[in-house]
């Protein structure tokens, strides 16, 4: 497995090299000025094949990491029954911030446009999660810090 994988890790690398290699060639000053022609063939010629590696390496990553994330997570009891309580315990405070604390108001945009009163109650839940999150971390790490220095 991990030579199959030194030997795709090698093949990405060697195609994002030819790829950097001709935009390197073709240089800013072209890229530039065809960008501001409107040559979007010139443009895109060089550029979306290199964007199109990243898209498919950033998947490829993404799909391991879920992967075997899932798998762990479904081969140990105790880290499934950790991972629920992280996730209950975050679920109850954005309930806290949603229904408690946040209160919505249409309020008109610069646009012109109006943010509704849903879209405003999730943004004050939002901002009010992101205060009580803080505010749990910092009280967590007085606390260990000094139950720390006791012992």
């Amino acid at each position: 497995m991990k030579k199959i994988v030194t030997i795709i890790g090698g093949v990405i690398g060697v195609i994002s090299m030819i790829l950097l290699g001709r935009i390197i060639n073709t240089g800013d000053t072209t890229i530039q000025s065809a960008a501001k022609a409107g040559e979007s063939g010139v443009v895109n010629g060089l550029l979306d094949p290199i964007a199109y590696v990243a898209y498919v390496v950033l998947i490829a990553i993404l799909a391991i990491v879920v992967f075997f994330t899932l798998k762990n997570l479904f081969s140990s009891k105790a880290a499934l029954m950790s991972t629920l309580k992280g996730v209950g315990s975050f679920a109850v405070v954005f309930l806290i911030c949603y229904f408690i604390l946040a209160n919505g108001v249409e309020t008109p945009l610069r646009d012109g446009e109006v943010l509704s009163e849903g879209g405003s109650k999730m943004v004050g839940a939002g901002l009010y999660m992101f205060y009580c999150l803080i505010g749990i971390a910092g009280a967590s790490m007085i606390f260990f810090g000094v139950k720390k220095m006791i012992k």
